[in-house]
């Protein structure tokens, strides 16, 4: 009975039914669990101490890293009634508000897992030197120097990738803090063609027909009014640049706004369509850009040019 009594205690703690619920679908290390519950690194370390010592959770180790899982022998060890009894409640906790984060959280951690091709103990995928990041820097072989605006630049990292094939690059943020970790890590990465400046979405510090290429990744959702700050990525762009926007599809996660600061919650794909056609640019595109099944965040990737000046014709007398 004190046994079962502790067992119980052990389970009345809703952080820990949330770390089961979410390593009955996977197996994660510490800092994996710490991204999707949103709980400091030390307590989920205390916490999984806890579950392994009461026999619901084991470690696996495997290149250096410990995971978490729920191991088949825990089902079988005298706790399989138990294992019933979470399962249905899992399963009829679907639609609550914290469980629903859990899992928008969790599906991004895979997203990033698939995207870096991490072999998570699957030999099949170890080959070694495969990377999306030398993908990417591989493209970049095939563009001409270019004139660049990253609208939005956050911490600078898209920002850094792309100097390495464009001429100049211009890293755009709002806030000072962050335009000073990008400015720190394009001084550790040895970039000199980046020019650094504070703006806003709606008022961008560049001049008219300044860019070949704007980018606006990931910034859209947070601007006031997304029409206006399309439209001002179209000003600073040359006749026949391009515009460029990676933005998350229309999704119902509303915890986002509180966590991010997200004034939206994505766009649909024919509403990104609409606001690049109703600025002028032509050859508009919108397509997936990273989707996982079951992941509430679809990545859009929309993209238009803008038209070429037309040249006035002489008159002849």
């Amino acid at each position: 009975m004190q046994r079962a009594s502790a067992l119980f205690r052990l389970l009345s703690d809703s952080t820990r039914l949330r770390l089961l619920r979410v390593l009955s679908q996977d197996r994660f290390n510490v800092s994996e669990l710490t991204g999707i519950l949103g709980v400091a690194q030390s307590g989920v370390s205390r916490h999984l101490g806890l579950l392994k010592d009461a026999g619901l959770v084991e470690e696996e180790r495997e290149a250096g890293f410990v995971y978490y899982k729920i191991g088949h022998q825990n089902r079988s060890n005298g706790h399989g009634p138990l294992w019933s009894l979470l399962d249905t409640h899992f399963a009829s906790a679907d639609d609550e508000q914290a469980v629903r984060q859990d899992e928008a959280r969790l599906h991004e951690v895979l997203r990033h897992r698939k995207e870096n091709f991490e072999t998570h103990g699957d030999i099949r995928q170890l080959v070694p030197g495969r990377s999306w990041a030398a993908w990417a820097r591989a493209l970049g072989h095939l563009l001409p120097p270019l004139e660049v605006a990253d609208i939005g630049c956050g911490e600078g990292y898209l920002t850094v990738e792309m100097a390495g094939w464009a001429r100049t690059v211009y890293g755009i943020d709002r806030s000072d803090e962050v335009l000073e970790r990008a400015r720190a890590l394009a001084g550790r990465r040895k970039v000199a063609n980046i020019q650094w400046r504070k703006g806003e979405l709606s008022h961008l510090p560049l001049r008219e027909d300044a860019v070949d290429v704007a980018l606006v990744s990931q910034a859209l959702h947070h601007a006031a009014d997304p029409e206006e700050a399309v439209a001002e990525a179209v000003r600073i762009l040359k006749p026949g640049g391009r515009l460029v926007v990676l933005d998350l599809r229309k999704h119902d996660q509303k915890w986002v706004a509180t966590r991010f600061g997200d004034r939206w919650l994505g766009f649909d794909d024919a509403e990104l369509e609409r606001l690049l056609t109703g600025s002028g640019l032509t050859d508009v595109r919108v397509q997936v850009g990273a989707r996982l099944p079951g992941d509430p965040f679809v990545v859009l990737i929309a993209s238009g040019a803008k038209p070429a000046r037309s040249r006035k014709l002489k008159s002849r007398d």
